[in-house]
């Protein structure tokens, strides 16, 4: 049956922490040793590290009447009829994963009645933990963070997609742009003020973006659509529209410049 009372979000919290470490040194131990790959649908990769991580967490989070749902298992419809729910990226970036780069990351998020309580990201190689709960603010390895402050824009601090990048810009550009191959790792660097914008492409899932969402909103940031639609997660349909993350002031600019554009 699924839980309808509260639960104990402080006892989730350090379950969360522990897993999510757990879980990021099982994939830095098989970083870069020979594992099998393959390509799922949608052109997406997947390997060994994914589905092992994915048992792995699986394992120490899930519990009767909470629902999961995780890029590399099978959806669970009942996971609909759950207040609360485990939202989780075994591997997001598996692409950097296997060309050995850093910017991959473990991301995994407790939502409740579609909205998350709680959120992990974590980068192993570069020993960054991004930690939020609700109402309590954003941390990375337990120092407080937030967002980047003002509107002014420097597409030279901004991450994503190159056409969104040019819509900002006004013009067509072969200028350099960050590249993150993980994109909960590019809305994180939001959260932590390194990035003044983030944005998605526009074929993202609940699993990439649960926990980066809380991150952002609780380092004082927004992430939502680009009409300013905020986000809602565990929906018959995972998917979501473009979306741009940043700091109020700017990510209300931002808006204005693509509602211009």
């Amino acid at each position: 049956m699924p839980v309808t009372e509260a639960i104990d979000l402080q006892r989730a919290a350090e379950r969360l922490a522990a897993c999510v470490r757990e879980a990021g040194a099982l994939a830095l131990s098989m970083f870069g040793t020979p594992i099998k790959s393959w390509t799922k649908s949608g052109s997406s990769p997947v390997c060994d590290a994914d589905i092992a991580i994915d048992r792995l967490l699986r394992e120490r989070l899930r519990e009767d009447g909470v629902g999961w749902l995780s890029e590399e298992s099978t959806d669970d419809p009942a996971r609909l009829a759950a207040r609360y729910v485990w939202i989780v990226d075994p591997i997001d970036g598996t692409r950097a994963y296997l060309a050995g780069r850093d910017d991959w990351s473990v991301s995994a998020a407790l939502v409740e009645d579609g909205q998350p309580r709680l959120g992990a990201v974590f980068a192993p190689v570069t020993k960054e933990f991004f930690f939020a709960r609700r109402g309590q603010g954003a941390a990375r390895n337990g120092e407080k963070i937030a967002v980047a402050p003002g509107e002014s824009f420097d597409v030279g601090r901004m991450s994503g997609p190159k056409f969104l990048l040019d819509r900002v810009r006004g013009t067509p550009s072969e200028e350099a742009y960050s590249k993150i191959g993980s994109l909960a790792l590019r809305l994180s660097r939001v959260a932590e003020g390194r990035l003044d914008a983030a944005f998605a492409g526009g074929n993202s899932r609940d699993w990439d973006l649960a926990a980066a969402d809380l991150l952002v909103s609780e380092a004082g940031g927004a992430m939502t659509t680009l009409q300013g639609d905020g986000l809602v997660f565990n929906c018959p349909e995972v998917a979501h529209q473009v979306l741009v993350a940043a700091g109020l002031d700017r990510h209300s600019r931002l808006l204005q410049v693509f509602k211009q554009a």
